[in-house]
C-alpha cells in the first residue's frame, strides 16, 4: 500500500466513524507567535481543547504537515543518520472534543490496523500509563491483547507524572496519560521492547500515540478531573508506511523512494556525473525538499531570524550534502517537480505553488554557490590540521562571511568527529552584535543608566501636555543637575505627548517651554520599553530635574507621519491580497517625508501590481472609514484575526488598530480617519536583499508634491522636444529610430574606414620566422572596429600574429589576433597581455582572439614596437 493509499484510507476509515476530515493547517502557525512551526496534529485543535474556541463538529481527523526543525522540537541533527527522523513529516490524527474516550479511541485504533491495514494482532504491543488501570483493562479484556503484550510505563522521567506515557501541554493546563502502540518486526532485528533497556533498539516501532486528556493540572500541582475529558492521537505516516511496506528505513517507502532517485538524478547533473545512490547525503537531500518547500509555500522565505533563518538553514544543509557528493550548481530546486507529483494532490497548495518556490529555491542556492567553494576551502583547512574543536572565530567567519549556519559547519565537523567551539562562536556572535550597536544609531540614549519612574504617554489623544515634569537630564551621555543654553540634552519627562521611535515609526519633533526656558526637540527615542528621551538642543535658559514644562509636540511632522504611517497598514494589507498571503513585514521605517516598507516576495512587482495596490489603498482612503485602536489580551487579539508579525515579542495586553479593512497589533499613532491620509502613491520598487523587496510611498501634500514635481519635467521634456505631454511617448519612439539609424551609419563608416586602414596596414606587416607580424594603431576605432578589422588582416596575411590599438580619451584599447596555423606557437591571450601591461592594464581571451585595456597612452608607441622581439623570441 502506498503512502497516498495509507493516508487516504485513514482519513476515509474515522470519517465513517462519524469524524470530519479537516484539511491540515499551514506549517506556520497564522494564530500563535509563541509556536515556531506546526510540529503536531493537535496544533490548530489547541483552543478548542483549551476551551476557547468551539466547533460544528465533535470529532475531526486530520493528515497534518508538520516540522520538526527548530526551537524545542528540532530533529534536524538526526536527519540523514537515523532511519526514521525527518524535519518533515506527516501526522495522521483523530480527536474527540468532549466526545468518545478511551474505550472508542483504543477500539477504533485496533480496527484500523487489523483490519483496513491488516497488520497481525500478534505484532501489536502496547504501553500504557502504570496508573491508567481503565485502558489497561480495555487492552486486555476488551480488546484482547495478552497481558504479555501490554507494558506499564510509570514516571520513569525525574518525577511525578514525568512519563513518556504522561502527556503535558505544559507545566499547567489539560494534560493525561497516553497509550501507545509498538509494531515488532521480529527477532531477526535487534532491539527490545518499550520500557526495557534495549528499547532504542529497531525491532519495536512505535506507530501510534493516544493521548486521553483527562485532567487541567493546577500550579499547586493537583489534578483535576476535566468535565469533558477530549481525545488527541497522532500517527506518523512515514513509519506507517514502512510497516505495511515491509521495510526497516522511512526512506525506502514509496514517496522516498521516488525523491531520492529525483535528488540522485539531479545531483549527478549538477556535476556529480554518477553519485552513489546509498549516500546518507542524498537522503538529506530528500528530506529536506519536503520541508523547504512545504515552509515556502505557507509563506516563509529564507532570511537571518526567526522561521526564515530555520529555512535557511535547512536549505543550505541540503546543498552542502549536493556539493559533498560533487554537484558545482544549483540542483536542489530541480526536485520540486517528484515532490509535486508524490503529494501535490493530498496537499494542493503545494502545486499552486509550485513556481514560486522553484523560484526561492533556484536564488537561495545560487546564493549560497558563489560561496560554499570558498567557505569549504577554509574549513577543510581547519579540518586538515588535526584539531577535534574548530574554533569560534573560524565558525563564526564561515557564518558571517561565507553563509554558513553555524549547524552546518557542525555537520560537516560531525562526519569527521570533529565539534565546534559554540562558545566561542556566540561570543563573535555577541561581539559583531555590539560593534554593530555602536556603529548604529543609538544616538544619546545610547547606554543611558535609568532608574526612576516610567513615563506616561499622553500622545494618542493630545500633541500638548502643561507642567510636564523633569525627571532626568543627560548631557554627554551622563545624567546631570543642570544643563544651560547651548547644550545638547537628553530629558525624561513624567507625562509627554511625544510619540518615541518605535516599531518603525520615528520619534516626534517640538518644544519645551517654560516662562525662562526653551528647548528644541530634535527627536524622541525610548531609553528603556517605557523611559522617553526627549533629544534636543537648550536654546534658552537651564534645565534641571523638577522644572515643568509645556510640551509641544510639532503639529505638522506629527501629522505627517501618521498619515505615511496609516497608509502603511493599509498598503500592507493591500500587498497581500494582491502578491499573496505569503507576503510578510521585515522592516519599516515611517517618517513625515515618505514611508519605506520591506517586505518578503521573491520577484520585483509588475507596473499592473503596483496600480493595484495604490488602486486599493486609495479606495481605502476614499471610504473616508474611522480609524479604532482597542487595548485587549493578547488571546483576544489573536482570536480577533489581527495580524501578528513573528518575532515580535507581545505583553499579555496588546494595542490593535483597525483602519478599513486592515487589522494589525500597532502601539503607533494614526489618523483618526482613512479620508486624512488624502492621497497614497507608490515612487519606488526594488529588492534589497534576497528574497525581500522595499516599497517606497508618499501621502498627503507630499504625494501632491510628487506629482507636481513629476509633471513639471514631463511639461520641461515636452517643451524641449517642441510636442505636447500626450505625444511624448511617439516622440521619444521616432527620436529613438533616429538614433538607432544614426548608430546603423556610424557603426558602417567606422567599418569602411577600419577596411581602407587594413589595406594600408597590410603593407607593414614584418615577415619574422615564417610568420607575419603586425603591430599597430587605428584612428577613431572602438572594440568593434578592432575585431572586424583584425579579421580581416587575418584573411589577407594568412599566417599572422596581430596587434591592433585604439586611444579614445587617454584609455587604450587593445585587440591580439593569431591565425589558426599559428596557435600552436603563439596565443593571442598571452601576446594581448604582453602589450597591455606595458600600458597599465590587462586582458585575455581566446588563443585565436584576445582583447584587453589600458590607461597609459603615452606607453602604447613603445609597447607595440617590442611586439616582433617578443614573437621572434618564441618561434
Amino acid at each position: 500500500m502506498k503512502a497516498a493509499e495509507i493516508r487516504q484510507t485513514f482519513l476515509k476509515f474515522f470519517e465513517s466513524k462519524g469524524h470530519t476530515i479537516v484539511a491540515s493547517s499551514p506549517v506556520v502557525p497564522g494564530d500563535d507567535p509563541t509556536l515556531l512551526f506546526t510540529n503536531a496534529g493537535m496544533n490548530q485543535f489547541k483552543d478548542v481543547f483549551l476551551g476557547f474556541d468551539k466547533r460544528a463538529y465533535t470529532r475531526a481527523t486530520t493528515s497534518q504537515k508538520c516540522i520538526r526543525a527548530g526551537g524545542k522540537h528540532n530533529d534536524l541533527d538526526n536527519v540523514g543518520y537515523t532511519a526514521r527522523h525527518h524535519t518533515f513529516f506527516e501526522m495522521l490524527g483523530n480527536f474527540s472534543f468532549g466526545d468518545y474516550f478511551k474505550h472508542d479511541a483504543i477500539q477504533y485504533a485496533w480496527e484500523l490496523l487489523t483490519t483496513k491495514f491488516m497488520l497481525p494482532a500478534e505484532k501489536l504491543w502496547v504501553t500504557v500509563y502504570a496508573e491508567d488501570d481503565e485502558a489497561y483493562d480495555i487492552w486486555h479484556k476488551v480488546v484482547g491483547v495478552p497481558a504479555e503484550r501490554i507494558i506499564r510505563i510509570g514516571d520513569n522521567k525525574g518525577g511525578r507524572y514525568a512519563s513518556d506515557n504522561f502527556w503535558m501541554m505544559g507545566d499547567t493546563g489539560p494534560c493525561g496519560p497516553c497509550t501507545e502502540i509498538f509494531y515488532d518486526h521480529g527477532p531477526e532485528i535487534a532491539g527490545g521492547p518499550p520500557g526495557s533497556p534495549d528499547e532504542d533498539g529497531d525491532r519495536y516501532i512505535e506507530i501510534w500515540n493516544n493521548v486521553f486528556m483527562q485532567f487541567n493540572r493546577t500550579e499547586d500541582g493537583v489534578m483535576h478531573k476535566l468535565p469533558k475529558p477530549s481525545v488527541d492521537t497522532g500517527m506518523g505516516l512515514e513509519r506507517l508506511a514502512a510497516v505495511l511496506q515491509h521495510v526497516h528505513s522511512n526512506y525506502e517507502i514509496d514517496t522516498f523512494v521516488a525523491l531520492l532517485a529525483a535528488a540522485k538524478a539531479a545531483v549527478d547533473g549538477a556535476g556529480a556525473g554518477d553519485c552513489d545512490k546509498d549516500s546518507a547525503s542524498l537522503k538529506v537531500i530528500a528530506d529536506h525538499i519536503r520541508a523547504c518547500s512545504f515552509t515556502i509555500v505557507d509563506g516563509v522565505i529564507p532570511g537571518n531570524e526567526g522561521r526564515g533563518y530555520v529555512l535557511r538553514r535547512i536549505a543550505r544543509r541540503a546543498i552542502r550534502h549536493g556539493y559533498k557528493l560533487g554537484a558545482r550548481t544549483p540542483f536542489f530546486h530541480k526536485i520540486l517537480p517528484e515532490l509535486v507529483n508524490q503529494m501535490g494532490d493530498a496537499y494542493p497548495e503545494l502545486r499552486q505553488g509550485e513556481a514560486r518556490v522553484t523560484a526561492v529555491l533556484k536564488q537561495e542556492e545560487e546564493r549560497f554557490f558563489q560561496t560554499i567553494e570558498r567557505g569549504m576551502e577554509i574549513l577543510e583547512a581547519a579540518l586538515a590540521t588535526g584539531t577535534k574543536v574548530i574554533d569560534g572565530e573560524t565558525a563564526f567567519k564561515l557564518h558571517d562571511t561565507f553563509g554558513f549556519p553555524v549547524d552546518l559547519t557542525a555537520d560537516v565537523c560531525r562526519e569527521r568527529g570533529v565539534t565546534v567551539d559554540q562558545a566561542g562562536f556566540d561570543a563573535a556572535m555577541a561581539r559583531q552584535r555590539e560593534q554593530a550597536r555602536a556603529a548604529g544609531k543609538f544616538k544619546m540614549a545610547a547606554g543611558l543608566a535609568y532608574t526612576g519612574s516610567p513615563t506616561t504617554f499622553h500622545g494618542y489623544d493630545e500633541l500638548l501636555r502643561e507642567a510636564s515634569r523633569v525627571v532626568q537630564v543627560y548631557v554627554d551621555g551622563s545624567p546631570v543637575d543642570v544643563a544651560r543654553a547651548g547644550d545638547d540634552a537628553v530629558i525624561v519627562l513624567d507625562h509627554t505627548p511625544f510619540y518615541a521611535e518605535s516599531g518603525g515609526q520615528v520619534g516626534d519633533t517640538g518644544e519645551l517651554r517654560n516662562a525662562s526656558t526653551r528647548v528644541v526637540v530634535e527627536d524622541t527615542m525610548k531609553i528603556q520599553a517605557d523611559v522617553f528621551g526627549h533629544h534636543g538642543r537648550v536654546l534658552e535658559g537651564e534645565v534641571k530635574v523638577g522644572d515643568t514644562f509645556t510640551a509641544r509636540v510639532n503639529a505638522e511632522h506629527r501629522a505627517r507621519t501618521v498619515r505615511n504611517h496609516s497608509a502603511t497598514h493599509l498598503m500592507h494589507k493591500a500587498l497581500r491580497e494582491v502578491l499573496g498571503t505569503h507576503v510578510q513585514q521585515k522592516g519599516s521605517l515611517v517618517n513625515a517625508e515618505r514611508t519605506r516598507f520591506d517586505f518578503a516576495h521573491t520577484s520585483p512587482m509588475t507596473e499592473a501590481q503596483i496600480k493595484e495596490v495604490e488602486a486599493k489603498v486609495n479606495a481605502e482612503i476614499l471610504a473616508n472609514a474611522a480609524a479604532q485602536a482597542e487595548v485587549m489580551a493578547l488571546d483576544d487579539a489573536q482570536k480577533s484575526g489581527a495580524m501578528m508579525l513573528f518575532g515580535e515579542k507581545y505583553g499579555d495586553t496588546v494595542r490593535v488598530l483597525s483602519i478599513g479593512s486592515s487589522k494589525e497589533l500597532c502601539g503607533g499613532t494614526h489618523v483618526q480617519r482613512t479620508g486624512d491620509i488624502g492621497l497614497f502613491k507608490i515612487v519606488s520598487e526594488s529588492g534589497v536583499a534576497a528574497g525581500i523587496r522595499r516599497v517606497e510611498a508618499v501621502t498627503g501634500a507630499n504625494a501632491l508634491a510628487y506629482l507636481q514635481s513629476l509633471e513639471h519635467t514631463v511639461n520641461e521634456v515636452a517643451a524641449s522636444l517642441k510636442a505636447a505631454p500626450a505625444e511624448l511617448s511617439s516622440r521619444i519612439g521616432s527620436l529613438q529610430d533616429q538614433l538607432r539609424a544614426l548608430e546603423k551609419e556610424v557603426a558602417s563608416l567606422k567599418g569602411k574606414l577600419a577596411s581602407s586602414q587594413g589595406d594600408e596596414l597590410v603593407a607593414q606587416a614584418v615577415d619574422v620566422k615564417g610568420i607575419k607580424v603586425l603591430a599597430a594603431t587605428l584612428q577613431g576605432a572602438d572594440a568593434a572596429t578592432l575585431r572586424a578589422t583584425m579579421d580581416q588582416l587575418k584573411n589577407k596575411l594568412k599566417t599572422a600574429a596581430i596587434v591592433l590599438a585604439a586611444v579614445d580619451g587617454g584609455k587604450v584599447q587593445i585587440a591580439a589576433g593569431v591565425t589558426a596555423d599559428t596557435i600552436s606557437k603563439l596565443k593571442a591571450g598571452e601576446l594581448v597581455n604582453f602589450v597591455a601591461q606595458q600600458v597599465g592594464g590587462k586582458g585575455g581571451g581566446k588563443p585565436d582572439m584576445a582583447m584587453a585595456g589600458g590607461t597609459d597612452a603615452a606607453a602604447l608607441p613603445a609597447a607595440l614596437a617590442g611586439v616582433q622581439a617578443w614573437v621572434s623570441e618564441r618561434l
